[in-house]
């Protein structure tokens, strides 16, 4: 899937065609049905048991991609969706570290402006801007505002 919506978006479609589409769902659908076999629900332990049963963490797993078929193979119907979530990851980043190693932000103010710069920052960068002269113009009181869509 990955290499599929990685040529169709060089190529120029905005969506893979419905029969490689259908092609690469039939297969998710196989693959999960295999790994639900695989991995039965609980046995029930007797009727002195009472609220849920336990489940594996790898039946949890494929009962939620089953349910999310449609989140997860949106990058099939929309090719400006990612096949991964790298760059999310990417962005992330720097937030856990700085709280990993301070420890906390000392409050919700600080934590939101932080937030708030390095998601500007990350859309300035990403839109290919120079992140220093942005800066300046954010305190001159003229902000740039990123490209949208």
């Amino acid at each position: 899937m990955k290499v599929a919506t990685k040529q169709a978006r060089a190529q120029g479609p905005a969506q893979l065609d419905k029969a490689t589409q259908a092609a690469f769902t039939a297969r998710y659908k196989a693959l999960l049905a295999i790994g639900l076999a695989a991995n039965p629900p609980p046995e029930d332990l007797g009727p002195r048991r009472r609220g849920r049963r336990k489940q594996t963490p790898a039946r949890n797993l494929l009962e939620r991609l089953w349910l999310g078929q449609a989140q997860v193979l949106a990058c099939l119907d929309d090719l400006r969706i990612p096949f991964d979530n790298n760059q999310a990851e990417r962005d992330l980043r720097p937030l856990k570290v700085r709280r990993n190693v301070s420890g906390c932000f000392r409050g919700d103010p600080g934590a939101a402006a932080f937030a708030r710069l390095r998601g500007y920052l990350a859309t300035l960068r990403k839109q290919g801007q120079a992140l220093l002269s942005a800066l300046q113009m954010v305190f001159a009181g003229q902000p740039l505002y990123p490209a949208l869509g």
